[in-house]
């Protein structure tokens, strides 16, 4: 929270502690993770040994048992020291993706799976999205068909991040034909299971950014799902994933506010000291005043995300709250790594400086993982009345 004035003594203390962890991770060790695609195993295991993987986990399961702010102070702390979603994204899923596992799961699946999760020693994935469905959850094709011991799914995912070094996937498949439920996102289930590599071929996405955390293309052939992997009921996956929706919103919301305030930091470093026709370059508001708007942009989203955060945290619906920053916090990311690009000149746009990683990087909160115009269509129907369109 760069700005937020309510931070408590033990949420301060925690970004501190973060701070810590991620100053011994520099620019170039994330120039050179870029570069090389090599996944930030040094960083990942700074974070886990640190406990901040089970932040959000329950304490009795190894976790620290704080909020979704506390989760946010740890997340928009990462990517504002410099990591951006390089490390972010290296741990992002360990936050809030075994939810579904600690809310509906067993209890021996729970005291099985979700202290390895928050040591590290396991490590997930986590296989929603499919080529032909992207943002309609309802119209998976990927199916689970019932066997005697359990399960056997086929069928194709796609942006399945981390796949390359995963032991375990979270996957939610199609149990009961669409035709056959009461309504289309009925009929799907959730499992975590071991991922077999005699059965998944995961192949990385070549893509724009945050070479080190990969995304890739799983073709799922034959994997045998015992029974006892499924989560809660057959049937209910998608109810189960719906409760991780709004906290994984604003995780993203503050991580591109974090990246956002990080390369502001570099652009207004490089703005005093640039002197160009015998002054800085800050000295000239064609280069102070977008970064001086962006900073105003980064703290009001900054503020909507806190405000939805703990709203989360007190129970309460906060599913406008977490849209909008979630919406608000990727644009205001963006426009600053772009502003600090530009205040950079031709530098900007060198390795060296980093800030063209940031911009790039950027880019992926105002995509994933959800389309700033859905996010609109929810505001739309949900706060103004409006009509569905869609």
């Amino acid at each position: 929270m760069h700005n937020v004035t309510a931070m408590s003594e033990e949420q301060a203390a925690i970004k501190d502690a973060v701070e810590r962890t991620c100053a011994a991770f520099p620019a170039e060790y994330w120039r050179k993770v870029d570069e090389t695609g090599e996944w930030p195993e040094a960083f990942t295991k700074a974070m886990a040994e640190g406990g901040w993987l089970g932040v959000a986990m329950p304490e009795e399961v190894g976790g620290a048992g704080l909020g979704l702010t506390e989760a946010a102070i740890v997340m928009q702390t990462v990517t504002r020291s410099g990591a951006g979603f390089s490390g972010a994204s290296a741990i992002h899923l360990n936050i809030f993706g075994p939810k579904p596992l600690e809310r509906f799961g067993t209890a021996e699946q729970k005291q099985v799976h979700l202290p390895k999760i928050i040591s590290g020693e396991q490590k997930m994935c986590f296989a929603v999205t499919e080529p032909n469905s992207g943002l309609d959850t309802s119209s998976l094709e990927t199916k689970a068909e019932r066997t005697n011991s359990g399960y056997v799914i086929n069928g194709r995912k796609i942006w399945t991040t981390g796949a390359q070094r995963a032991d375990k996937i979270l996957i939610i498949a199609r149990t009961t034909p669409k035709d056959q439920c009461a309504k289309p996102y009925l009929g799907l289930s959730l499992f975590y299971t071991d991922f077999n590599r005699g059965q998944i071929d995961a192949k990385p996405i070549p893509k724009m950014g945050r070479k080190a955390v990969e995304c890739n293309m799983l073709y799922i052939d034959g994997l045998e799902v015992p029974r006892e992997d499924l989560i809660g009921e057959e049937g209910e996956g998608f109810k189960y994933l719906l409760q991780g929706l709004n906290p994984e919103r604003v995780l993203f919301a503050v991580e591109a506010i974090g990246l956002g305030f990080a390369a502001l930091e570099r652009a207004s470093q490089y703005a005093k000291e640039r002197v160009v026709f015998g002054r800085p370059i800050g000295q000239n508001q064609g280069v102070a005043h977008p970064l001086a708007r962006c900073w105003a942009e980064l703290s009001a989203a900054e503020l909507l995300s806190y405000k939805a955060a703990k709203l989360f945290d007190d129970g309460l619906d906060c599913g406008a709250e977490a849209n909008a920053a979630k919406y608000l916090g990727a644009e205001a990311g963006f426009n600053a790594c772009e502003a600090s690009v530009l205040a950079h000149g031709g530098m900007g746009y060198a390795k060296e400086y980093d800030v063209e990683r940031y911009m790039r990087e950027a880019m992926i909160a105002r995509i994933a993982p959800v389309s700033r115009e859905m996010i609109l269509n929810f505001i739309s129907e949900r706060v103004l009345g409006l009509p569905k369109s869609y």
